[in-house]
């Protein structure tokens, strides 16, 4: 199955749809997507699509609602959670300015002191 994400004129992703390999050409990206994209507008559904990869193979994330398309860098770059997150150029995903702690706790980042706070709870596992 190939998948494509509508993008509007801002480049945000509106939709994601799944689309057969054979109304695709039965071909590997990048061939697919001019012949995916000629079907989906074929059949009413009328916009810019761009091809995304469900396991991130090409244009470095999976499209979601709210993405963006970077077509400089040929990527779907996801919303940024913080202001003070920095985009990793290589992965294009977002990341806090200080590595999160790497021990078995969990945490939340804390945007208003710029660090990592340790997630806490109150239940008890059910063994």
């Amino acid at each position: 199955m190939a998948h494509f994400a509508k993008i509007n004129e801002e480049n945000i992703v509106q939709q994601v749809i799944v689309v057969n390999n054979s109304d695709c050409g039965d071909l590997e990206f990048p061939e697919s997507e001019s012949i995916g994209q000629t079907f989906i507008n074929s059949i009413g559904l009328v916009g810019t699509w761009k091809q995304t990869s469900y396991n991130s193979s090409f244009r470095k994330n999976y499209a979601g609602v709210g993405f963006s398309f970077d077509e400089s860098r040929n990527a779907f770059i996801p919303v940024k959670p913080y202001p003070s997150y920095v985009l990793n150029e290589d992965i294009c995903q977002w990341e806090a300015p200080i590595p999160r702690p790497s021990d078995d706790k969990f945490y939340d980042w804390d945007e208003e002191n710029l660090t990592w706070k340790e997630f806490t709870t109150n239940w008890e596992p059910i063994v």
